[in-house]
């Protein structure tokens, strides 16, 4: 028999109990990375991972990152990415920014300002990929860090 405190531990298994919906929203993940590439869904996903804590969607994004081609600096320095604009795109830091408000969603929502520097860098259909990609992964992220989903350790 289970102690009350093992059972108020035990977390669900999402993709045991109702990974039937996985396939959507990699279908969706997957439009997303079509309209914006890879390199910069992948920085989009890991900057949204580490506001939301993350490690394991951190440690998944980090290395699709990497597959994808983008450099181990940027996935370095964009947990820090306002104090190293400089290694980023002008466009990669609209992104970026838009991704800490949609992320960081408040009573205010996301400012003119930002959704503004967002929108002179992406055209309409790459925008609205962009923020979905946001929503995904935040998705992602709040299935994983409500049941303690950790990162495999590897050698």
């Amino acid at each position: 028999m289970s102690t009350a405190a093992e059972h108020r531990h035990a977390r669900v298994d999402v993709a045991a109990e109702f990974g039937e919906m996985y396939p959507s929203a990699a279908a969706i993940g997957k439009l997303v990375a079509e309209a914006l590439g890879e390199r910069l869904t992948e920085l989009v996903y890991l900057r949204g991972s580490y506001l939301n804590g993350c490690a394991f969607c951190i440690d998944m994004h980090t290395r699709s990152a990497l597959r994808a081609g983008q450099s181990e600096r940027k996935l370095f320095l964009a947990a820090a990415w306002r104090e190293a604009r400089d290694h980023f795109t002008e466009a990669e830091q609209a992104a970026l920014e838009l991704t800490d408000e949609v992320t960081r969603l408040g009573e205010h929502g996301v400012s003119d300002e930002v959704y503004g520097r967002a929108a002179a860098h992406f055209p309409p259909r790459e925008l609205a990929a962009l923020i979905t990609g946001i929503a995904l992964i935040a998705f992602f992220n709040r299935i994983a860090v409500s049941t303690h989903k950790r990162p495999p350790v590897r050698g």
